[in-house]
């Protein structure tokens, strides 16, 4: 019958290596600091919001509608950089601005207008569709930007 030897020396070394790895694993696996990190050259953040509208007819027969963006809010952080995909797909076209910036274009149905948008400030920009601004005008046609 063979034995193995183990000395004290061996084990303690074994135990010490057993608990620096464990110790790093639970480290690694509940630290909440996160590092981004971005490459020159990388591709922008795209986002894609389309047109959208919702029609009815109420009990006495009128037809109303509202337009929208959809997703209807975003969420971009300070001084990221990302590219908005806006395509038309209800609506003949939607002039919009975004509030807070010199951005303006127009989305027209069947079309992607695209934006470079890289915001430097804190705070919600809105997305508002000139056409229908309010519900006066089958509105409001707003889409929320929240930087963060």
């Amino acid at each position: 019958m063979q034995f193995i030897v183990l000395k004290k020396r061996s084990i303690l070394l074994f135990v010490l290596i057993f608990v620096a790895i464990a110790a790093g694993s639970i480290w690694l696996l509940f630290s909440k600091e996160t590092v981004t990190t971005t490459a020159q050259g990388e591709q922008l953040r795209e986002i894609h919001l389309v047109t959208t509208e919702f029609k009815t007819k109420t009990e006495d027969g009128k037809e109303i509608e509202a337009y929208r963006w959809d997703p209807g809010t975003i969420y971009v952080g300070k001084d990221e950089k990302v590219l908005l995909r806006l395509y038309g797909v209800n609506g003949h076209e939607h002039p919009f601005i975004i509030e807070g910036t010199d951005i303006k274009g127009v989305v027209k149905k069947g079309e992607e207008t695209t934006v470079e948008l890289q915001l430097k400030e804190e705070g919600v920009y809105r997305l508002v569709c000139l056409t229908h601004p309010d519900m006066g005008s089958n509105g409001p046609m707003i889409a929320n930007i929240v930087v963060d």
